[in-house]
């Protein structure tokens, strides 16, 4: 069920956004092996409307440790690290304003610097990689008992959505 969710949510999404780039400053150096750019699934790139790396997603992440919430703005193909925490943002799509059910995802990896045992060194590790839904937050959780990780938005637009209906 979940996979034919994601395919029809993935047929009906696309789009564009034209807000400015501003690096947040928050955020903290990543480690070198989660540099680089990270290429979105092929099922977003051949999508029609706007580019891929001209949409912007909001993110939103709490650490339940300290209470402490923020939100991240990212575009397609960025990493950024929040203390122990690193977000990668693969893809952002929503449905057409058209469509009968709208639908806002992203695609995000996050991974975690932490120890496992109380004898071993922290290292980085991958704790979720995998579409989020703003309207089905339930549909596909990140699961860790630090971090929160959820979809609050993702900016874009349509051709001809700014044109008034006739």
């Amino acid at each position: 069920m979940r996979a034919a969710v994601t395919v029809l949510a993935l047929l009906g999404l696309a789009g564009c956004g034209d807000e400015a780039r501003e690096p947040e400053a928050e955020a903290t150096e990543i480690p070198e092996e989660f540099q680089g750019s990270v290429e979105p699934p092929a099922e977003a790139v051949a999508s029609i409307g706007t580019p891929m790396e001209e949409r912007l997603a909001t993110i939103g992440l709490v650490n339940k440790r300290n209470n402490e919430t923020r939100d991240i703005e990212m575009y397609p193909g960025e990493s950024r690290r929040f203390d122990n925490v690193i977000i990668r943002l693969s893809a952002c799509e929503r449905s057409a304003p058209w469509e009968e059910l709208q639908q806002t995802g992203a695609f995000v990896q996050v991974f975690v610097n932490e120890r496992r045992s109380a004898s071993s060194d922290a290292q980085w590790y991958g704790v979720f990689s995998g579409w989020l839904f703003k309207e089905s937050p339930s549909l596909n959780v990140v699961e860790h008992p630090v971090y929160d990780v959820w979809l609050k938005d993702c900016a874009m637009s349509f051709p001809g959505e700014e044109e008034p209906a006739s």
